[in-house]
């Protein structure tokens, strides 16, 4: 969904109540890497160059073609699981790394509070 030139894209990081800190994808190639590579934040730590050629990478997923390329990505990062429903949902923009496939956040805050106080 493009809301306001920001692509809120959700996706669910783990089954077990762990922070969003731990988010990791499970493929470092497909859409949600590619989405993220091309729509995140620049990268807090920029790759070495060591003055040789790069590489040809594989193309970007086709999908990304219908996206504008000035919008910039909001991710809605959750976890859940059939037994426990949603324990965590925070969002915020992550690049991704590229060594590991971890999400390294920029920004990340609790999208939900229960009426207690406490995140949900």
């Amino acid at each position: 969904m493009i809301v306001g030139g920001q692509v809120i894209y959700p996706i669910r990081y783990a089954k077990k109540d762990v922070p969003v800190t731990a988010a990791r994808l499970r493929k470092a190639v497909g859409f949600r890497a590619d989405l993220i590579r091309r729509h995140g934040p620049e990268p807090m730590q920029q790759a070495f160059d060591f003055g040789l050629e790069e590489l040809d990478g594989p193309e970007a997923h086709p999908d990304l073609g219908l996206l504008p390329e000035d919008v910039r990505l909001v991710l809605v990062a959750y976890a859940c699981s059939m037994e426990r429903g949603i324990m965590r949902i925070e969002w915020g923009s992550a690049e991704l790394r590229h060594e590991d496939r971890y999400l390294i956040w920029h920004h990340h805050e609790p999208l939900v509070h229960s009426s207690n106080g406490s995140q949900l």
